[in-house]
């Protein structure tokens, strides 16, 4: 099997590319070059650069690949679809949850069952939502329809103050919200000079 096969074949069953040899640039010296130690050491500092530059363009394939980006990628990436307050101090994995979730219930952000799949993935755990929205009859609507209330039993691995600024971020802006974890008001909107 020729190299070349093969690393087609590691790509597509989703390995990286075949390492190069720590060597690749001397290699390509002429045989009296490599018997210099001048030329041996000169070449060395070009090929430890020309290694980093190779090994980030051997990668680009995977940039966009939430399952394997770099770590300084996962924001960025969540960025593409309205993710914005995610924390570098929060473990990677987590990171890497909370973007591949967004993207799947991108159709459904800012509505019940949007909020609860999204609380279930911070917390780790069950989440209530309940809402004034609905569908009445002509003239029998309520007067106080935008309110949501959340529920959680823990912030899961995340402290508190990142998992409310994680939750504001997926509320409907004209919503009056309040969240709870356990039997304890974390957050009202109303009483949120920020938000």
């Amino acid at each position: 099997m020729t190299s070349l096969v093969r690393a087609s074949a590691a790509l597509t069953s989703g390995h990286r590319q075949p390492r190069r040899a720590d060597d690749w640039l001397l290699r390509q010296l002429p045989v009296q070059m490599l018997s210099q130690d001048f030329f041996v050491r000169f070449v060395s500092i070009f090929q430890e650069i020309g290694t980093t530059l190779l090994e980030d363009a051997d990668n680009v394939d995977h940039v966009a690949d939430l399952s394997v980006a770099p770590e300084d990628s996962i924001a960025w990436l969540g960025s593409w679809i309205g993710v914005d307050s995610l924390d570098n101090s929060m473990p990677a994995a987590l990171r890497r949850r909370i973007v591949a979730t967004a993207a799947h219930t991108l159709a459904t952000r800012g509505t019940v069952d949007g909020l609860r799949s999204f609380l279930e993935l911070l917390s780790g755990g069950p989440a209530e939502v309940r809402e004034g929205g609905g569908v009445w009859r002509a003239g029998d609507v309520p007067e106080d329809t935008a309110w949501v209330s959340m529920s959680v039993a823990d912030t899961g691995s995340l402290e508190r103050d990142a998992f409310v600024d994680m939750v504001k971020d997926e509320v409907p802006a004209h919503v009056r919200a309040e969240l709870y974890v356990g039997s304890e008001r974390v957050w009202s909107s109303e009483e949120d000079e920020d938000w």
